[in-house]
């Protein structure tokens, strides 16, 4: 039975992602609502507090003389300007905070599930892509709420409000005024929906670059041992190309927009205040009120780009939406579903099982047979013969297609996720480290304190207590990304100790000296003996030294088992052991 957690059925029908997507995925970042009403009341504050300078404006206008100048209209003025600069400032700062909790919530969100995905997901994801959802789309829906949305109602509520008044003022004048209007939403949301597409285009382009740097960066030796420098410059370069034609496209539209709102507040102006100053010469309205009309022009036409701009951002975040609902829709490993291991030690079973990847051709075939408890097997083959997905199988990163892995007389999916790779002990060949030191590298993943006692013990029993004591910092010392400050075979005896510290009854090995030179060979095998006493253990293995000895050798060939038995029992009877027996033999002498 499978341990994923069973998302809606997005197979059967596509998911429209709109603005009702984007609210969703907003409420699944928990932000606080009360703080986004305090922040929009401030904003809605300082709006409408900014509709009535105008008319106190007209009044100032109409009405000034030095003996008319009473020190409390003074006050009153400071007052309301004071008032809207600090409810303004409020706002920002709350809208800001708001902003930041949605980004929070949303990358705690994606970094959960990206880590309880199952690695399947990861052989059809780039790794820079899905960095880029949580840096940079997270980013992209931010900005539309802290930056964008007040900037929006505030707009609504200002031109509503200034034409509210101005019609009040006069109705003619204010016709002529809305005429701007519509022709100005006419010649913005062409260009709005060009900078949507682009900004789309941006955000995926930027995926694909932050892809290919992170490939590059993390594989920086291998770049450098193969003088790949001039072909992975080309490919950071055309990235880089892209995102600049984008760019210069994007900063055309704005070039279009910035003039086109610039000449249709001039038009504007010039015409209010040519007409303006004709109803003032004729006495239909007074200069007053010809300021205020130009006062709530400027707070009619400046929140038409405010608007654009927020639902051209909102269409970028809509599509930052899509994927990040995407991801999050995914179906995760549950840890904790299921029952726990029981404590005596069984035999591992596997039934019929046959595996392929996404429909291809099949990795393992119809294979059958046992690990006995507390005994070594080994698995040897030709390259692609399926041991290291066999491995896998075991680990749970992916479910056969068919037939199953029992532990005694129990369906290994029908343990928690948890309490079975808690049982396991697995050594590759590369033995990956975490950046980091020395004794967060042995101790990772392990949920207890543990002993500086305890430390030295695993440290002595793999081996790396020697090599550990001659570094500066000991156990603090720092490993470097990926562990590159060691030697290889000084990380395989820290992986080794960290397989040792957590006592697993299972214990897999992939090839675990295969990478290293005779005499690191030697201290990791004595170190592997110190780790296999005991447990049940797999082995996959090219070398005859590691698997001459083994209770039983399982020969894999294309997927299907072709042979079991022991060393000289395949050697006896199987042709394809022989031959790699003799070539081991023959690789042996020359070395010696």
């Amino acid at each position: 039975m499978s341990r994923t957690s069973k998302s809606t059925d997005q197979s059967a029908k596509p998911i429209k992602y709109n603005w009702k997507s984007f609210i969703t995925l907003i409420n699944k970042a928990k932000p606080s609502k009360p703080m986004l009403a305090v922040a929009l009341s401030f904003s809605l504050i300082s709006t409408v507090v900014g509709l009535f300078v105008p008319l106190f404006t007209k009044n100032l206008v109409d009405g000034f003389t030095l003996d008319s100048l009473e020190s409390y209209q003074i006050i009153l003025l400071v007052c309301v300007f004071v008032a809207q600069t600090i409810a303004s400032g409020l706002s920002i700062y709350l809208l800001n905070k708001f902003g930041q909790q949605i980004l929070s919530g949303l990358r705690d969100l994606l970094w959960r599930k990206l880590l309880y995905l199952p690695v399947a997901h990861y052989d059809k994801e780039e790794t820079g892509g899905l960095i880029s959802r949580v840096t940079n789309d997270t980013n992209v829906v931010k900005q539309v709420v802290s930056e964008h949305m007040s900037g929006f109602i505030n707009g609504i509520i200002s031109i509503v409000g200034s034409i509210i008044i101005l019609f009040t003022l006069d109705w003619q004048m204010t016709l002529l005024l809305l005429v701007a209007i519509p022709l100005t939403l006419f010649i913005m949301m062409p260009l709005g929906r060009k900078m949507h597409q682009i900004s789309r285009n941006m955000q995926n382009e930027t995926a694909s670059f932050t892809s290919v740097l992170t490939q590059v960066l993390s594989e920086v030796r291998l770049v450098k041992s193969s003088n790949a420098e001039p072909i992975e410059y080309e490919r950071g370069r055309s990235g880089i190309d892209k995102l600049f034609k984008l760019g210069v496209r994007e900063g055309k539209i704005q070039a279009f927009i910035a003039p086109l709102m610039g000449i249709v507040i001039m038009t504007l102006m010039v015409v209010i205040i040519g007409y303006g100053g004709l109803r003032v010469s004729n006495g239909s309205i007074s200069a007053g009120e010809l300021v205020a009309f130009i006062l709530y022009l400027i707070q009619i036409v400046m929140p038409l780009g405010q608007i654009t701009a927020f639902f051209t951002q909102l269409q970028k975040a809509i599509g930052a939406t899509e994927r990040m609902i995407d991801i999050l829709g995914q179906d995760e490993e549950i840890h904790d579903l299921g029952s726990q291991v029981p404590t005596e030690d069984s035999a591992i079973r596997m039934k019929e099982l046959t595996f392929y990847y996404d429909q291809g051709d099949p990795i393992l075939k119809n294979v059958n047979f046992s690990v006995p408890s507390g005994k070594i097997t080994a698995l040897v083959g030709p390259s692609g013969s399926g041991k290291t997905t066999l491995f896998s199988l075991i680990e749970r990163y992916y479910e056969p297609q068919h037939g199953s892995i029992a532990y005694g007389q129990q369906d290994i999916n029908d343990y928690s996720l948890t309490s079975w790779r808690s049982q396991i002990g697995y050594v590759s060949q590369e033995s990956p480290l975490m950046s980091g030191t020395i004794r967060e590298n042995i101790t990772y993943g392990l949920d207890r304190p543990v002993s500086d006692e305890e430390l030295r013990e695993v440290a002595r029993m793999a081996y790396a207590d020697g090599f550990i004591d001659d570094l500066p910092d000991r156990f603090d010392t720092e490993v470097g990304e990926r562990g590159m400050k060691l030697s290889g075979g000084q990380r395989q005896r820290i992986a080794i100790a960290r397989a040792l510290l957590r006592n697993p009854r299972i214990l897999m090995l992939d090839e675990a000296t295969s990478a290293l030179d005779s005499t690191s060979e030697r201290v990791v095998q004595e170190a592997l003996n110190n780790l296999m006493k005991g447990r049940t253990t797999l082995v996959i293995a090219h070398r005859l030294s590691t698997v001459v000895d083994a209770d039983q050798i399982i020969f894999l060939d294309k997927g299907s088992i072709t042979g079991i038995g022991t060393h000289e029992q395949l050697v006896a009877s199987h042709s394809l052991y022989r031959e790699f027996a003799e070539q081991q033999l023959r690789y042996q002498e020359q070395l010696s």
